[in-house]
């Protein structure tokens, strides 16, 4: 288990989970779909095959890709062309 960074409700029985974890010495940046399921009467999230593991060195162009999505989407809303990234 890694430190839960944000869930982020999909719909009403998925989360995406975005949380730093390590696989085999290696540390992560993880964005994984988590579904909802009954355990022992509790609600639980387990998560699913579908996701994406970056290495932490990859966190820079991860954050450049987001600023981008922002800008994109700031130019779109003000009804201006957004420009190519």
């Amino acid at each position: 288990m890694g430190v839960i960074i944000k869930d982020i409700k999909k719909n009403n029985n998925e989360i995406i989970r975005v949380e730093i974890s390590e696989y085999q010495g290696k540390e992560l940046i993880n964005l994984r779909i988590w579904y909802q399921t009954i355990d022992n009467g509790e609600v639980v999230y387990k998560p699913t095959q579908k996701g994406v593991a970056l290495s932490v060195d990859k966190f820079s162009e991860l954050q450049e890709a987001i600023t981008k999505i922002a800008e994109y989407l700031h130019d779109k809303k003000h009804g201006t062309t957004p420009h190519n990234v």
